[in-house]
C-alpha cells in the first residue's frame, strides 16, 4: 500500500507545484494509509492495485513458463532466454538463481502484501457494508490465489498474515508444514465465499463468490490428489484424502448447481473470442486490453504462441467455416511439442480448431503450413483480430467453468453427474462419450488425460503432473531426486534477503 500512497502523494504534490502561482498556498490534500480509505472509491483503487500484480509482465508470462513449459505441452525456441531454456530442460542446478522463478516468487508476495493492506484497512471504513464485504472478500480471494500459486511451485513458503511495514517483518520464516499453508488458503476461500456476491454477469478481471468456490475446489482437489499419490510434504498432511475429495466435489458442485451466471459455452471458438471475454466459461481471467498504455495493461501473449511467418498479417480459418480472421505473426516463444500435438485424437476439435497447422491470406489461400514454413503447429487460443501492432486483448484464462466441471468429476468419481459433465466437454470437442463403468481409479486417470486436452496452453498441465507425482516421467526430469522434481527451490535472492529461510 505504501507504494501507491507514495505515488499518489508525489503526483498530488507535483500538480500543486505546477498549478500554483502563489508559493504561500497551503497544500489541500495529502494521502496516507491513515486517510486513504475514506471512500468506497479509495478502497476500490486499493483492491484494483492488488489485482494489478497478476498483470505484471513477469508474473503473467509465468502462467505459461511454469504451468506449461516444463511439461510435454510446449517447449521454447533455441535462442530463448537461458532462464526459460533451463525451466524447459529441467536444469535444476540453476533454479535457485533463475530470474523467472525469482520474479514469480517476488510478485506473488507483492500480491499477498497488497491484499493484506486491504484486509487490514477495509474493516475500519465507514461506507456501506455491502461494498466493504465485497472488497474484503476480493482481498481474501487474492491472498488465497497468490498463496496457492506459491505453494504449488515452491512448497513451504513464508506466511505473511499482515502487511509488511517494517524491516523486521520481512524475516518471516517458512510455514511449519503444508497444513499451515492450506489452512490459510482454504480459510481465505471460505471467508471470500461468505463475503462476496455472485455478480449478475461475469466481470472481467474481478472475482466473485463463484471464483472463490472454484478456487476452494481447486485447492481441495490438489491436496487430495497429491496426498493420494504420495507427493512429498503432502503425504504428511493431517487432512484425510477422502474428506478432501469430498470437499472438492462440494465446492465444485456449488459452482455447477448453485448459480445461473456461469456455465458451459457450446462453441469452442467462442470461449477464446476476445470480444466475448464475459462469456459463461470465464469465471476468473486477467483484465488486459489493447487500449492500455503499457504491457500488462495490454497483452503480447499472442506473440509468444505464434510463429514468425513473414512479418505481415496472416489469416486463420474459423473452424470448418469459410470465415478467416486476421492476426499478426509472432516470436515463437511457446512452441507446441510434436509429441503433444500427436497425442490428440485426429477428430478432436481442440486439435483441429484450436491448434493451427495452416495460415492463409485475406483471400483464403494457404501461404504457410506445418511442417514447412513454420516450425510447429501453434495454439490459437490467444488471437485478437483487432490487434493494434503488438497490442492485443488476449488474456490468460485463470479459472474456466470446464476446469471446475472436470474438478467435480475427478473428485466425485464415476457418478452419473460426473459422466454428464465430462461427456459434454468431449462431445463439444467432437468426440464420443467416455467409457461407462470405469472404476474410480480408471475414471480419475481418464479425467487426468481429458484435462491435458481441454486445458492445454492454459497454464494447468504442470500442476496436474505435480499432484499426480509424475514429474519424473518427463523425459528431461528422469532420474532426478524426489526433492528436485517436487518443488522449485526458494530463490537464492530471497534467502539472501530473509535470513530465516536459510537451512
Amino acid at each position: 500500500m505504501k507504494n501507491i500512497i507514495s505515488r499518489i502523494s508525489l503526483a498530488l504534490c507535483a500538480s500543486i507545484a505546477v498549478s500554483s502561482c502563489n508559493l504561500d498556498e497551503t497544500p489541500y490534500g495529502f494521502y496516507s494509509e491513515d486517510n486513504f480509505y475514506r471512500t468506497a472509491e479509495d478502497a476500490e483503487s486499493a483492491v484494483n492495485y492488488a489485482y494489478g500484480c497478476l498483470t505484471f509482465l513477469e508474473y503473467s508470462r509465468a502462467v505459461f513458463f511454469l504451468g506449461d513449459m516444463p511439461s510435454e505441452v510446449i517447449t521454447t525456441k533455441s535462442d530463448a532466454s537461458i532462464d526459460n531454456q533451463d525451466l524447459d530442460r529441467w536444469r535444476v542446478a540453476t533454479f535457485s538463481t533463475n530470474t523467472t522463478l525469482e520474479n514469480f516468487f517476488k510478485y506473488g508476495f507483492i500480491g499477498v502484501n497488497r491484499a493484506n493492506a486491504v484486509i487490514k484497512n477495509i474493516p475500519g471504513c465507514t461506507f456501506d457494508q455491502e461494498r466493504k464485504d465485497q472488497f474484503l472478500g476480493e482481498a481474501y480471494f487474492l491472498r488465497a490465489w497468490n498463496y496457492f500459486n506459491l505453494v504449488r511451485n515452491f512448497g513451504l513458503v513464508p506466511m505473511h498474515r499482515s502487511v509488511v511495514q517494517t524491516l523486521d517483518q520481512t524475516s518471516t520464516p517458512l510455514a511449519n508444514d503444508m497444513d499451515e499453508v492450506y489452512d490459510m488458503i482454504l480459510g481465505d476461500c471460505r471467508k471470500a465465499i461468505e463475503l462476496m456476491p455472485v455478480y449478475s454477469a461475469p466481470r472481467l478481471g474481478r472475482a466473485d463468490r463463484v471464483a472463490a468456490q472454484a478456487l476452494a475446489a481447486k485447492a481441495y482437489l490438489y491436496v487430495a490428489s497429491a496426498k493420494e499419490h504420495n507427493v512429498m510434504l503432502y503425504r504428511d498432511m493431517r487432512r484425510q484424502t477422502k474428506e478432501m475429495y469430498d470437499s472438492a466435489a462440494y465446492y465444485a458442485g456449488q459452482v455447477i448447481n448453485g448459480q445461473n451466471v456461469y456455465g458451459f459455452d457450446n462453441n469452442l471458438l467462442d470461449i477464446y473470442d476476445v470480444t466475448k471475454a464475459n462469456g459463461p466459461e470465464h469465471i476468473f481471467m486477467m483484465s488486459m486490453d489493447r487500449t492500455g498504455n503499457s504491457e500488462g495493461e495490454y497483452s503480447k501473449i499472442s506473440k509468444m504462441f505464434l510463429p514468425y511467418v513473414d512479418g505481415a498479417t496472416i489469416y486463420l480459418r474459423q473452424g470448418d467455416s469459410n470465415e478467416f480472421i486476421p492476426s499478426h505473426d509472432g516470436w515463437g516463444e511457446y512452441r507446441t511439442t510434436e509429441v503433444f500435438y500427436k497425442s490428440f485424437d485426429n477428430n478432436d476439435k481442440r486439435k483441429t480448431h484450436l491448434i493451427v497447422d495452416k495460415v492463409y491470406n485475406a483471400q483464403g489461400e494457404v501461404i504457410a503450413q506445418y511442417p514447412g514454413k513454420f516450425a510447429y503447429p501453434f495454439c490459437r487460443k490467444y488471437i485478437d483480430p483487432q490487434f493494434q501492432g503488438d497490442k492485443t486483448s488476449t488474456r490468460p484464462f485463470l479459472i474456466r467453468y470446464s476446469d471446475v466441471a472436470l474438478i467435480y468429476a475427478e473428485a466425485a468419481g464415476p457418478t452419473p453427474e460426473s459422466y454428464r459433465l465430462v461427456n459434454f466437454i468431449r462431445n463439444r470437442a467432437g468426440l464420443g462419450d467416455l467409457t461407462q463403468g470405469l472404476s474410480t481409479d480408471a475414471f480419475r486417470e481418464a479425467i487426468y488425460k481429458e484435462r491435458s486436452f481441454e486445458l492445454s496452453f492454459e497454464g494447468d498441465r504442470m500442476y496436474d503432473i505435480r499432484r499426480f507425482n509424475r514429474v519424473s516421467e518427463i523425459s528431461e526430469a528422469k532420474g532426478m531426486s524426489e526433492e528436485n522434481v517436487t518443488f522449485y527451490p526458494i530463490p537464492q535472492a530471497e534467502i539472501n534477503l530473509n535470513g530465516s529461510l536459510r537451512k
